[in-house]
């Protein structure tokens, strides 16, 4: 089994926050997203994950050996390919046309799910969906009665369905799906101006392949900060449901209140402050006198006096004023 990681997006809705950090390493609960995307799929999976290859832009040599180690910690090889050009997902997966061999998942780096599925050894591939209430944003897939996908519709301005596909696929051949995406390249194929995956999905559909959709239990995307903040509050509630820690041993918490679920990174120091619920402190991070819920922060950053919700604050950011809603980058500084 492989798994393919299309990641070379610039994450521009993101922004000030991946200026300089790519999108899917931007930490969830402590953990990078592409990590816990990729920990998730080895356990849904059930089998073992040989090589697991990442669709990259010009991320840096310290970012690929990030890659390469959480590869490493699940006992699979880590491989980097590149994307210079966005053209489209089914351009993305083929730059990493070397991988595509046997068995395999392919996973875009900006989303999260809770699933427990078992993979359909009679399907030729499994699509990820989860029901939404406006599908015009995503592709979406049409089933019959005995649950095979019948149609793929990428971003449908009319009702067809509102299955979303949340981005994370299985193929039984990784040859056969190199061998269609090279195809509508080589034709050059277009929706929407783009390569679609969606487009190579109907021709294998249209053959014969059999495709059928594995639900998730819920879908959190990563796509902006708002959303990321209610994605990183949701993942703490996951994680200390199944009692695992989310609490460095060296951090100190001093004369306050910690509202749980919340992360503390190492070093982490909260004093004379009300946290939680739904806080991550990054690594070497300092918070005091204040009063926060639902705030994502990073590393080496310093918070004075604050009352804050529904924000992110970037590394090494140093912020003692009186805002009640900011989204800062990294090496801000807002004094008062």
């Amino acid at each position: 089994m492989r798994i393919i990681v299309p990641m070379a997006g610039k994450g521009k809705r993101m922004r000030p926050h991946t200026l300089s950090t790519p999108k899917p390493l931007i930490p969830i609960a402590g953990k990078p997203i592409v990590q816990r995307l990729v920990e998730d799929i080895v356990a849904i999976c059930h089998q073992k994950v040989e090589e697991v290859a990442f669709i990259i832009g010009d991320f840096g040599a310290d970012v690929e050996r990030d890659l390469i180690a959480i590869a490493e910690s699940q006992g699979a090889r880590g491989s980097i390919y590149y994307q210079h050009d966005p053209l489209g997902t089914a351009h993305a997966i083929l730059c990493a046309g070397p991988s595509l061999e046997g068995p395999l998942v392919v996973a875009f780096a900006d989303t999260l799910f809770v699933a427990d599925f078992v993979l359909d050894p009679e399907s030729d591939g499994v699509i990820w969906t989860k029901v939404v209430d406006d599908p015009r944003a995503f592709g979406v897939v049409k089933k019959a009665p005995d649950g095979r996908i019948t149609d793929f519709v990428e971003k449908p301005q009319e009702f067809v369905s509102d299955e979303a596909i949340i981005g994370i696929y299985y193929f039984r051949d990784g040859d056969k799906l190199k061998s269609e995406l090279q195809y509508l390249l080589d034709n050059d194929i277009k929706d929407k101006g783009e390569y679609q995956l969606t487009n190579a999905l109907e021709n294998m559909k249209d053959q014969g392949l059999r495709f059928t959709s594995g639900t998730v239990e819920d879908w959190m995307d990563c796509g902006n900060k708002d959303i990321t903040v209610d994605t990183n509050a949701k993942v703490l509630q996951y994680v200390y449901a199944k009692g695992l820690p989310l609490r460095a041993p060296d951090a100190v918490v001093e004369n306050s209140e910690i509202v749980e679920p919340c992360f503390l990174g190492k070093g982490a120091v909260v004093r004379n402050s009300k946290i939680g619920p739904g806080v991550s402190i990054g690594d070497h991070s300092t918070v005091e006198d204040c009063r926060l819920e639902r705030v994502l922060m990073r590393d080496h950053s310093t918070l004075k006096g604050l009352t804050l919700h529904n924000s992110m604050v970037g590394s090494h950011v140093r912020f003692d004023g009186g805002f009640t809603h900011i989204s800062l980058g990294d090496y801000s500084t807002l004094e008062s």
